[in-house]
């Protein structure tokens, strides 16, 4: 399914979808917590996170209410991947503890060619398209990311819920915030 027509569906689904996630075989993109600033530096280390834009106190605290949102409406997460950018490791890390697992088909390409963006979001789509839970499916990805799957934008800490389709397509059912 095209950017296009998720757009309109992202669109339409505003709606809290928390409920959602009970279901089995469910899908969260979240973007990672508030880290403040716009891309990174032009120092950027992958695996030095004195490199990078990190969380702030805000970031963290959202963090933290996301996994206590997931807790107390006993949402079963079956796995949570992460990008292996430091903000979204210590996103997954601070809601879902040990559960996290780097997943570098959701890391940023806030400055990369198209090439390189258009391969890794079809990476991500088909990881994503093959999931079937029976829990949910957690991923901490970055704005960019979540734009090229589902045609719509994530506030920091923000989340889309989606269903994959028999057709590899991705149905959006919402948003949900910490």
């Amino acid at each position: 399914m095209g950017v296009a027509l998720l757009a309109a569906s992202v669109s339409a689904a505003a709606a809290d979808a928390w409920p959602e996630l009970i279901e089995p075989g469910t899908i969260v993109l979240f973007r990672h917590a508030n880290a403040p600033g716009v891309g990174d530096p032009t120092n950027f280390k992958l695996n030095d996170c004195t490199t990078q834009r990190n969380l702030d106190d805000r970031g963290r605290a959202e963090a933290c209410r996301l996994g206590e949102r997931f807790r107390s409406r006993k949402i079963k997460v079956d796995a949570v991947l992460t990008s292996q950018w430091c903000r979204g490791r210590e996103t997954a890390r601070l809601a879902f503890g040990d559960l996290a697992t780097d997943e570098p088909a959701f890391n940023s390409f806030f400055s990369r060619s198209a090439g390189i963006s258009d391969a890794q979001t079809a990476q991500a789509r088909a990881i994503l398209s093959r999931w079937r839970g029976p829990g949910a499916l957690v991923v901490v990805t970055h704005q960019v990311n979540i734009t090229a799957l589902t045609g719509g934008y994530a506030a920091s800490a923000e989340g889309v819920v989606l269903r994959p389709a028999a057709d590899g397509s991705l149905k959006v059912l919402g948003r949900v915030t910490p």
